[in-house]
């Protein structure tokens, strides 16, 4: 199972940037498949993660209203679309692969794959 993640950069605050998350070695319509960050100093954290039945989604209260991550099941990707970026959203984004359900949809341990992270730098 390979995950690779793309899309980051700089962005201006209050700006937009969509990553993609390209998923291979699995039938991604049968795994849940979450975005997480990890800025420097401080702990990997869930950004956006669907839960096992795919009734709902978790957002980081820190997100909500502001990022949107989608799929593409024929095309084996994930996206996650940020608006009105901030300065403090600035951290390496990775996709990663949850197997089984979980009741705690966004915790990082429940992950079996990561994908090598991709860079998202908020300034001025």
């Amino acid at each position: 199972v390979q995950l690779q993640a793309s899309g980051g950069g700089l962005v201006h605050p209050g700006g937009s940037l969509a990553l993609s998350c390209a998923v291979s070695g699995l039938r991604l319509d049968r795994y849940v498949v979450g975005w997480f960050r990890q800025a420097p100093g401080k702990e990997r954290e869930g950004v956006s993660c669907p839960s096992s039945g795919g009734g709902s989604t978790y957002y980081a209260d820190s997100v909500k209203g502001r990022f949107i991550i989608s799929r593409d099941n024929a095309k084996n990707m994930v996206y996650l679309q940020m608006n009105s970026l901030k300065p403090e959203d600035t951290a390496v984004y990775y996709c990663a692969v949850r197997r089984y359900p979980s009741d705690l949809p966004c915790a990082p341990f429940e992950y079996d794959y990561w994908g090598q992270g991709t860079l998202v730098t908020v300034s001025s």
